[in-house]
């Protein structure tokens, strides 16, 4: 089990792309949550086992039908104990 803090940044909010993380994520059974940041960009917290975390990363590289998709940043952090994988709409 791994947790990674994932930084999309480009055409990434107002496409959708925080709903299909979420869908994502849950087919994955990927923790965590995907919001969107005051810049523009969306971050995503995310925790579970390598291969669902790297499919999670490759979808993080494409994006939503509409997005487009300039940088993606991965670091790796401490687990935090997800129960679940949310969209959080307020901005953070």
């Amino acid at each position: 089990m791994k947790h990674w803090n994932i930084l999309i940044s480009g055409n990434v909010q107002g496409v959708y792309f925080r709903f299909t993380t979420k869908a994502v994520a849950d087919q994955l059974d990927v923790k965590g949550f995907v919001t969107n940041k005051p810049d523009g960009k969306v971050y995503v917290e995310a925790e579970g086992d390598q291969f669902a975390l790297d499919s999670l990363l490759e979808f993080c590289h494409e994006g939503s039908d509409r997005a487009e998709v300039e940088h993606v940043e991965v670091e790796e952090a401490e687990l935090k104990g997800f129960k679940n994988f949310e969209v959080i709409k307020k901005v953070i």
